[in-house]
């Protein structure tokens, strides 16, 4: 039983018979919480073609609802705005229909997505702004999955380039030797620290070349580590095996310490490229779109591509000495991702600052034909900052991850320690227990954060704000989640299951909550089209809410009746399962005990 299919036919016959108009796609909206009622149809966009008053036309699909709709027990029209009550006996319908799920599934599609993610640099261990990234990615791979697609998750390291051999350099200089195991450091932030060793040397070399008389934009070009780095990278286009040794030897400590924090936050990819491998790609790409016509080449021999029609402007997709940009080696590997894959989407989670970037990429596809052109997306996010301010990798002051992740932790610790303390629960758990407890606890709290907040906006992560147990952060809706185990593990050794029949005098909070959860599919593919985690993590917390209401004022395993407790135990289960698999799609782990 589909309520919203049910009541948007209703409704699409109302508007035949009583206007004789015929509307073909009707929205309902959830009915705001001061007003009766579940279902809320906006007539307002009705009134021109209609000629009516909104409040009129509200009025009188209400009545015909009530009349001829099987479901529609009574309605209030507020302006424009037609409330719908349903009947009880719809509301446990529903009940019985969310009951006989086996699963939060939804059938095949047959559709295949590819989402890039995380793709780092290898001159720093990862930071709070790749944190965002990750989640995003991760979320929205299992959210498409759970929905029908096939999803293949994958990202493309950038591991060459001149900032690599920044790092390179300074390991040259300054190492002597040292490995991640005589440091005692992860790989990614051995080298990280050498990368802020160039930033210095460097730094200090312009100062000193300014000292001497020369202009900053000279002294940044002449100092002596800048060009040796400039060298180095020549060396390893050229394949130096020297270069290319300590190269291979440097990224694989990076690699180690990447897939260290990746365990540690529980993602993981189907297939990893490496811009070592595809910054080549794309130069064939640029030669069909000059006799395409698309590209054109300027008396440098430089070739560009004029987007001034769409809005942009003229944009180089090739240098005049016959080297790639950026946009070259991407469309060469958006090629090759086809080619691997042939994917029906191709979803790149990448900051905002690329925006533009993607805008061009993809209008080029288009125009060369490519036929996975109008699937291509860019999963755009904002800067993530911390109270104290915006990060900066060359100087040292990276907000780093893997530190973010373990003071998340140490803060979830302290304040479970301090709840288990209050509820005399704290030796009912092994120290191993506790452990696993306060980690679950600690990337919960992280993770749901950065999820919780629209990707398009800029956002500030606050550590403690993140670790509540109150409000809408995961730590509540992981409480939650045990609380209504330890409902059903009562209930359980009482031998009282959660089934219930001939149950009809449902409580308004019951209905919320039957309301609420029947929602969980809608939440879902919502997510989906918007491509956004942060409704479905909106609908959890929405969920917790409700659930925390009602188990409030409604008693469980204390009803008024048997048939109410059953029936209350059997919503405490589905909820229980739907904040589980919500929270799954998240990336979120839930305890069964806190």
């Amino acid at each position: 039983m589909n309520i919203n299919e049910i009541l948007s036919a209703s409704i699409q016959q109302a508007f035949q018979e009583i206007f004789g108009k015929k509307v073909e796609n009707i929205t309902l909206q959830a009915t705001k919480k001061e007003f009766e009622g579940t279902h809320t149809l906006v007539v307002f966009p009705f009134t021109k073609e209609l000629g009516e008053k909104p409040a009129d036309i509200a009025q009188k699909i209400g009545s015909f609802l009530v009349e001829k709709c099987p479901i529609v027990e009574k309605f209030n029209a507020v302006q424009g705005f037609l409330n719908i009550s349903l009947k009880k006996t719809a509301w446990l319908s529903v009940a019985k229909q969310l009951s006989e799920k086996k699963h939060f599934s939804l059938p095949d599609k047959n559709l295949k997505v590819v989402v890039e993610y995380s793709s780092p640099n290898t001159n720093k261990p990862l930071h709070l702004g790749h944190l965002r990234n990750i989640f995003l990615g991760f979320s929205i791979s299992r959210i498409f999955s759970a929905f029908g697609y096939k999803v293949h998750k994958t990202q493309i390291i950038n591991d060459r380039g001149i900032h690599i051999c920044k790092s390179m350099l300074a390991y040259e200089l300054f190492g002597n030797g040292e490995t991640p195991e005589s440091s005692g450091l992860k790989g990614d932030h051995l080298i990280g620290k050498y990368y802020v060793m160039f930033d210095k040397l460097y730094k200090e070399q312009i100062q000193k070349l300014i000292a001497e008389g020369a202009k900053e934009e000279e002294a940044e070009k002449k100092a002596e580590a800048i060009q040796k780095a400039q060298e180095m990278l020549v060396k390893w286009e050229k394949g130096d095996k020297q270069v290319v040794e300590l190269w291979k030897k440097l990224n694989s400590w990076v690699y180690e310490g990447f897939n260290a924090t990746y365990t540690k936050l529980g993602v993981d990819f189907d297939s990893v490229y490496y811009e070592s491998d595809t910054y080549l790609l794309g130069k064939d790409i640029i030669q069909e779109g000059l006799e395409k016509g698309i590209f054109y080449k300027k008396e440098d021999g430089s070739v560009w591509i004029d987007l001034t029609a769409e809005g942009l402007d003229h944009k180089l997709v090739l240098r005049a000495d016959g080297t790639s940009v950026y946009i070259t080696q991407d469309l060469g590997t958006a090629d090759l991702r086809y080619k691997h894959q042939e994917m029906d989407k191709m979803i790149y989670v990448v900051g905002n600052e690329q925006d533009y970037h993607f805008k061009v990429l993809f209008l080029i596809l288009k125009k060369l034909g490519r036929s996975y052109a109008e699937g291509l997306y860019h999963l755009s996010y904002g800067m993530v900052e911390l109270p104290t301010g915006k990060m900066k990798s060359r100087e040292g002051t990276v907000v780093d991850a893997d530190d973010l992740i373990e003071e998340v932790i140490s803060l979830a610790k302290a304040k479970t320690l301090e709840k288990m303390q209050s509820a005399g629960t704290e030796g009912t758990f092994t120290e191993t227990e506790k452990e696993k407890l306060f980690e679950m606890i600690g990337l919960g709290a992280l993770k749901y954060f950065l999820l919780k907040i629209d990707p398009h906006k800029k956002m500030l992560y606050n550590p403690e704000e993140s670790v509540s147990f109150e409000g809408d952060a995961a730590p509540f809706i992981q409480y939650t989640h045990a609380r209504i185990c330890s409902v059903l593990r009562k209930a359980q050794e009482n031998d009282t299951n959660a089934s219930w029949e001939n149950y009809t005098d449902l409580h308004p909070l019951e209905i919320s909550l039957v309301y609420q959860l029947s929602e969980y599919i809608n939440a879902l593919q919502y997510s989906v089209e918007k491509y956004a985690p942060y409704i479905l993590a909106q609908y959890v917390y929405e969920l917790c809410k409700i659930f925390s209401t009602f188990y409030a004022e409604c008693s469980i395993l204390k009803a008024e009746n048997v048939e109410a407790m059953q029936f209350r135990l059997l919503l405490c289960e589905l909820t229980a399962q739907t904040i589980k698999q919500g929270m799954y799609l998240l990336g979120i782990e839930v305890p069964e005990r806190m």
